[in-house]
C-alpha cells in the first residue's frame, strides 16, 4: 500500500482563484444535494440550480489564448466610457419624449386601425419613451409615424379638441420620427462601436512605433510647463520634460541625465534671447531625431537639405515657421540648445577629469609616503642587524666590551 501511494501521481496545484471557486461550488452542490431532498412539484428552491455554475468552467479558456483575454479586457475597459454615451442617449430620449407628448399626446387609442393603442402612445412620458425605444430598434417605426399623421389620427375623448372637425395628428411626425431613427441608428449605435474600437486599438497598439498618440502625450506634458499656452518654456525644463515622455518620442524616466544632455546636443534647437525654446522647434527636433531624418554628417548641410525637401513638398510653408523648426545657416555666434548643453557636458567632463586626477595624485602621494616609511624601517633594521644576530645566536663571545655587564668586569 505504501508503494502504491508513492507511485500515485500528485495533483497539480491550482494556478488561479477561479478554479478554487469552481471546486468550492461543486462541493457545496454535492453536500447540499445529500442534505436536502426536495420533492418534485414543490415550490421550494431546487438545489439543481447549482448545476448552472458548471458553465463557469468556460472561464478556463481565458488562460489559453491571448486574443480572448484582450477582447475581454477591451469589453471591461469600454465600461469606463459607456456611461457618457448612455447619458447622451438619455438626453436624446428625454428631449424627444417631451416633444412627442406635446405634439402627439392627444391622439385617441385605437386598437384596430392604427398603431396608437394602449401599449403604444404618447399620453405619458413613460409611454412616450417606450414608443421611442421601439422606434430605435427599427420595429415598424414607419407605421407609428403614419398613425400620427392627419386625418387618420383622431382626438382622444379626454382632450379639448374631441368632437371638433380637426385631427390631433401633425405633419411634424415626418421630421420627428425620421430624425430620431437617423440619430439612433447612425450616431448613437456607432458611438458604442467607436468606444469599443478605441479601447481595442489602445490595448493592441504598438507603443514602440511613433504615432499620433505620442503627440497627445507631448502636448499634455508641455502644458504643465507652459500653463499660459505661450508656446515656449525655459531651456532648463526641457531635460525634465523629455525625461517624462516615454520613448520613442521622449527619453523616458530611466534615461540618465548625461545621456539626455547628449541627445539634446544632437537635437540642436534654436535658443531664444530670453533662454526659452519654442513648442514647434522642440516637437520637430524630437520627431527628426527619433526617425533619424537628416541627422548624420554636418548639421548645417543636413539642415539645408531638409529645408530644400520641405520647400519642395510643402510649398506653402510659412518661412517664419520653417526658420523656427529648421534654422538656416547663420552666424557662428547664434546660440542653440545643442551648444549650451555641449558646453555643459564639456564642463562636467572637465570637473570629473580634474577630480579623478586629484584622486590619482593623492593616491600617489600616499604610496610615496608609505615607501619612505618602509625605507626608514629597513634602514633601522639594517643598522640593528648585528645586535639582532648575536641575540638570536646566543654567542656571548662576540659581544663587545661595552656590552659586557659591569658586575662581571669586577670579577
Amino acid at each position: 500500500m505504501i508503494e502504491e501511494e508513492e507511485d500515485m501521481p500528485t495533483p497539480e496545484p491550482k494556478s488561479t482563484g477561479v478554479k478554487y471557486i469552481l471546486v468550492y461550488l461543486a462541493i457545496l452542490k454535492g453536500c447540499s444535494s445529500q442534505l436536502f431532498s426536495i420533492q418534485p412539484g414543490s415550490n421550494l428552491f431546487s438545489i439543481n440550480f447549482f448545476r448552472l455554475f458548471r458553465v463557469m468552467r468556460l472561464v478556463k479558456l481565458l488562460s489559453k489564448g491571448e486574443g480572448i483575454r484582450t477582447l475581454l479586457w477591451t469589453f471591461i475597459k469600454s465600461f469606463q466610457a459607456l456611461p457618457y454615451v448612455a447619458l447622451l442617449i438619455l438626453l436624446l430620449f428625454f428631449i424627444y419624449g417631451v416633444v412627442g407628448m406635446q405634439v402627439f399626446g392627444k391622439i385617441a387609442l385605437n386598437y384596430g386601425d392604427t398603431q396608437i393603442h394602449r401599449h403604444n402612445n404618447f399620453q405619458s412620458f413613460f409611454q412616450a419613451v417606450m414608443v421611442l425605444f421601439r422606434s430605435a430598434t427599427g420595429e415598424a417605426w414607419q407605421d407609428i409615424m403614419l398613425s400620427c399623421l392627419p386625418p387618420d389620427a383622431q382626438c382622444d375623448r379626454q382632450s379639448e379638441d374631441y368632437g371638433k372637425a380637426v385631427s390631433c395628428g401633425s405633419m411634424v411626425a415626418y421630421p420627428y420620427f425620421i430624425s430620431f431613427y437617423t440619430l439612433c441608428s447612425f450616431l448613437i449605435i456607432n458611438l458604442f462601436v467607436a468606444v469599443i474600437m478605441d479601447n481595442f486599438d489602445y490595448l493592441t497598439r504598438d507603443w514602440s512605433i511613433l504615432g499620433p498618440h505620442h503627440l497627445d502625450e507631448f502636448i499634455t506634458l508641455w502644458s504643465e510647463y507652459d500653463p499660459d499656452a505661450k508656446g515656449r518654456i525655459k531651456h532648463l525644463d526641457v531635460v525634465t520634460l523629455l525625461r517624462k515622455i516615454s520613448p520613442p518620442l521622449g527619453f523616458g524616466k530611466l534615461c540618465p541625465y548625461r545621456v539626455a544632455c547628449k541627445r539634446l546636443v544632437a537635437m540642436n534647437m534654436p535658443l531664444n534671447t530670453d533662454g526659452t525654446v519654442m513648442f514647434n522647434a522642440t516637437l520637430f527636433a524630437l520627431v527628426r531625431t527619433s526617425l533619424r531624418i537628416k541627422t548624420e554628417g554636418n548639421i548645417d548641410e543636413a539642415n539645408e537639405e531638409l529645408r530644400a525637401v520641405i520647400k519642395k513638398i510643402w510649398k506653402r510653408t510659412n518661412p517664419k515657421l520653417l526658420d523656427q523648426v529648421v534654422p538656416p545657416v547663420g552666424v557662428e555666434d547664434d546660440v542653440t540648445v545643442g551648444k549650451f548643453y555641449a558646453t555643459f557636458l564639456i564642463q562636467d567632463y572637465f570637473r570629473r577629469f580634474k577630480k579623478k586626477k586629484m584622486e590619482i595624485k593623492e593616491q600617489i602621494d600616499k604610496e610615496s609616503s608609505n615607501t619612505v616609511t618602509l625605507q626608514a624601517g629597513l634602514r633601522t633594521l639594517h643598522e640593528a642587524g648585528p645586535e639582532l644576530k648575536r641575540a638570536i645566536s646566543g654567542n656571548l663571545d662576540e659581544m663587545r666590551d661595552d656590552d659586557i655587564p659591569t658586575h662581571r668586569m669586577r670579577h
